[in-house]
């Protein structure tokens, strides 16, 4: 089992900036998988960034291209999203997500509300 816990969501301003945390239950480097989703009302959780723990380059949505930014912290365990130059658009609640033993985990999710 692997227990997922999002923070550091809120209220931010149009070109705010914000960064979000996953803090991770297990050593990291057992994962095969991680990655960062959103989802808002009435809508299906929408993937915008992935990346595999083999190697290669992270892949994100061009709708955050060029400002998020997915990185981790081994030491505290977390796997953290930079997010800058932010917009209405990116109002939601973002998720994390890693796959471990070939299994699917989620987090609760952590809002964030972008407005003046």
């Amino acid at each position: 089992q692997v227990q997922l816990v999002e923070s550091g969501g809120g209220l931010v301003q149009p070109g705010g900036s914000l960064r979000l945390s996953c803090t991770v239950s297990i050593n990291m480097f057992s994962l095969e998988y991680m990655g960062w989703y959103r989802r808002t009302p009435g809508k299906a959780a929408r993937v915008l960034v992935a990346s595999s723990f083999s190697g290669g380059q992270p892949n994100y949505a061009d709708s955050v291209k060029g400002r998020f930014t997915i990185s981790t912290a081994d030491s505290e365990n977390t796997i953290n999203l930079q997010m800058s130059n932010l917009k209405t658009e990116d109002t939601a609640v973002y998720y994390c997500n890693v796959i471990y033993r070939r299994t699917d985990y989620w987090g609760e999710g952590t809002p964030v509300t972008v407005s003046s």
